[in-house]
């Protein structure tokens, strides 16, 4: 059923709101509890020998003290074997004149959002060295750590006065050969999606320099912060913020960066969103078969909310409508305990491996994503 301009605006503003995840994710897992998925088989008996491999997990590495377990963020891969961002907020708190605790934030942010977007698959051969603990990293970490020096080293920054911080102006100066240097990759050490990554650090100053509401003049993902205060409301001396002004900040003022390539609703460009061949049905409308995951956003979204939480204390509210993300270790934890399993002769098997084969656009990537997210 065709759509008018303005349904398919509407839509397609839906699409792009958290609580869109879970009401399509809902769908196709439902379709999971009916059997009627194309792909998977779903097995509930078995989602409790899932919930005793975390809390073995989890009383393995923090007893009962679960007030010690970490936020989920890229703090924790920036982290990774040694404090290297409390180390970054000690430096600037003994520098003169030391920059206040909201320029502090604005700085993490600023790393942390650069660090989340170069967060993608590197291939099984790239890795990074640093030479301050004579490590390599491979990996999510690796790129955290890597991106950590980046930024250290004010590979993002077009201000000589605030080395610290990422703009767009800094970030239209990169090139495939810098971005490469900063994360050590050659041919000795290949990285899947160089170019790719350099590209997209590329469409984000763009994005940045786009939208001066979110980012500012200068634009400093950092900035946002102005945005989200604005926003905000005092109550009991504690400034609250809504999760929907960080989240509409991210969607909006990051589409840009994300590949023409992907799912349009109209002209609308959707981002993380793709047709579940499982939804479609013959009275369907257009986009009834949609589902956004938002993966990359969802990620960034709790990356960020952590340094503003910690260093200015500000507390956000309505973080229930957040999902768990859809990729590949929660999926694969799933699959693995037998909570999911693929239909026999599903998909065809890669000669080289022996195992099932799909690209992350095909339908049975789809529902095992949908499926996760309603799991988790």
């Amino acid at each position: 059923m065709n759509l008018t301009a303005s349904d398919v605006s509407q839509k397609a503003r839906y699409l792009r709101t958290l609580p869109a995840i879970r009401e399509r994710c809902t769908r196709v897992h439902t379709l999971g509890k009916e059997g009627k998925l194309q792909y998977f088989d779903y097995h509930p008996e078995k989602e409790p020998e899932v919930v005793d491999f975390c809390a073995n997990i989890i009383q393995r590495d923090f007893g009962s003290e679960y007030g010690k377990i970490p936020p989920h963020g890229r703090w924790r891969h920036l982290d990774t074997g040694r404090a290297r961002i409390q180390g970054l907020l000690d430096g600037w708190s003994a520098s003169s004149p030391a920059p206040d605790t909201k320029e502090q934030t604005r700085r993490l942010l600023d790393l942390f959002l650069v660090s989340v977007l170069l967060d993608a698959g590197a291939g099984n051969e790239w890795g990074f060295h640093e030479k301050e603990s004579q490590t390599r990293y491979i990996r999510s970490e690796g790129l955290g750590v890597a991106s950590f020096h980046m930024f250290n080293d004010a590979l993002f920054s077009s201000n000589p006065q605030n080395p610290h911080q990422v703009d767009a102006e800094g970030l239209a100066t990169l090139t495939a050969s810098s971005v490469a240097l900063g994360l050590q990759a050659n041919e000795a050490n290949p990285m899947v999606g160089l170019d790719g990554r350099a590209a997209l650090l590329t469409r984000l100053s763009g994005a940045l320099k786009d939208s001066p509401e979110y980012f500012g003049p200068d634009g400093r993902p950092g900035n946002l912060l102005d945005r989200l205060e604005k926003e905000s409301i005092e109550e009991g001396g504690k400034r609250l913020v809504p999760i929907s002004a960080l989240w509409a900040i991210l969607i909006e003022g990051l589409n840009p960066i994300w590949p023409a390539s992907r799912t349009k609703l109209g002209d609308i460009a959707l981002g993380d969103v793709w047709p579940c061949s499982a939804l479609k049905t013959p009275s369907s409308e257009d986009g009834d078969d949609l589902v956004p995951f938002h993966k990359l956003t969802g990620w960034l979204t709790y990356s960020l909310i952590e340094p503003i939480e910690k260093l200015l204390g500000w507390k956000f509210h309505g973080i229930e409508d957040m999902t768990g993300l859809p990729e590949y270790r929660n999926g694969g934890l799933l699959l693995d305990l037998g909570v999911l399993s693929l239909k026999p002769n599903a998909l065809p098997i890669d000669p080289s491996s022996g195992l099932p084969k799909a690209k992350p656009s095909h339908p049975a990537i789809i529902e095992w994503r949908a499926l996760t997210v309603i799991e988790l």
